[in-house]
């Protein structure tokens, strides 16, 4: 296993820290979606609530970076007044703990877009089936539960895989990420 270093830890905390607060603001939005087309409302932008763990594992590229990043994240956003209370720590976890299988099968070697995608599909999956049990999904019509769960596939691949690549990729091309794997990666890419 590969040694974190200690910039390595306060970027992952950092991160987590500022998508703590994203993840808490954007409760509202899905409120109002939920509002207007029922609980499926919430998946299309269910990708948001993954977003931290497939940016810090892309530019970290560590084992742990997506697991830490997303229980973390849920702390804060427990710490700063999410209604869930400390359950949505263990969610926070459910949803780390899918996108760190993804990087796992991989052996943390590979960063593609494709992986990328897929470590928020295992968000998705990992989240979806905690919220059918916790959340009463069972209570719903089945093609309706089905849609559910294919827009929080396409959310977790399209929201947290690709925007998130978008933001570590535009975070590495300022510099600042000069010496971490992606700003490494980025640095190589450029020069050829």
């Amino acid at each position: 296993m590969k040694s974190w270093r200690f910039k390595e830890i306060v970027v992952m905390a950092a991160l987590a820290v500022v998508f703590g607060v994203v993840y808490l603001a954007f409760l509202p939005v899905g409120g109002v979606l939920a509002g207007l087309m029922g609980p499926i409302g919430y998946d299309f932008i269910f990708g948001i609530w993954f977003i931290v763990s497939i940016i810090a594992a892309y530019i970290i590229q560590k084992p742990g970076a997506a697991f830490l990043s997303e229980t973390i994240a849920a702390m804060i956003e427990v710490l700063l007044g999410n209604a869930v209370g400390p359950m949505l720590i263990v969610s926070g976890m459910i949803q780390g703990i899918g996108a760190e299988a993804v990087f796992a099968a991989t052996r943390w070697r590979n960063y593609s877009t494709w992986v990328l995608m897929a470590a928020g599909m295992g968000s998705a999956v990992t989240s979806f089936i905690y919220g059918y049990f916790m959340s009463g999904f069972a209570a719903l019509a089945t093609g309706y539960v089905a849609a559910m769960f294919v827009v929080r596939l396409l959310s977790g691949a399209l929201i947290a895989g690709l925007l998130g690549k978008a933001l570590s990729e535009g975070l590495a091309s300022t510099g600042v990420l000069s010496s971490f794997a992606l700003g490494k990666q980025q640095r190589k890419k450029n020069a050829a």
